[in-house]
């Protein structure tokens, strides 16, 4: 199962970005989404789940938006949220996957049998961090994480 995942678009969804989600079965946007149009484009493409981010917040589209979702992809246990910071100190040992954004930082790491995956920010770029998304192959038994930056050379 091809998955992507985008976080901190704040309102700018690149062309390159729509080019790396064409052919994904399911999209997770990680919040600070920015406006709901880039939900529609998303979910033209594929399912897809999202939370709201800091930036979000107070918004009137945005208001239904979860600030984390817990949800299965593929049997694996999946927990979305914006913030890192977010992530329960106890998470529960049946969480294989945690996504996150805020940062614009792209991070893959593994923490024993737990997955944690930040794409970066896939908007407007923030200081001279790489602007990213990430794809997520998912299969029974594995899941392999893929950065992809979306422009050639940082600002």
């Amino acid at each position: 199962m091809k998955t992507a995942i985008i976080s901190d678009t704040h309102g700018l969804l690149r062309p390159e970005a729509l080019t790396c989600l064409q052919g994904c079965d399911l999209i997770i946007h990680a919040g600070d989404i920015g406006c709901p149009e880039i939900l529609t484009q998303l979910t033209s493409i594929a399912p897809t789940h999202a939370v709201r981010g800091n930036n979000d917040l107070n918004l009137p589209w945005a208001a239904n938006l979860p600030d984390y979702l817990t949800f299965e992809i593929n049997s694996w246990q999946t927990l979305l949220t914006h913030d890192i910071a977010d992530v329960p100190a106890d998470l529960d040992s049946k969480i294989k996957l945690v996504i996150t954004g805020h940062s614009h930082k792209p991070c893959i790491q593994w923490h024993g049998d737990c997955l944690y995956l930040n794409p970066g920010s896939a908007g407007r770029r923030r200081f001279k961090l790489p602007v990213t998304l990430a794809l997520l192959d998912v299969s029974a038994d594995t899941l392999t994480p893929q950065l992809v930056h979306l422009l050639d050379s940082p600002a």
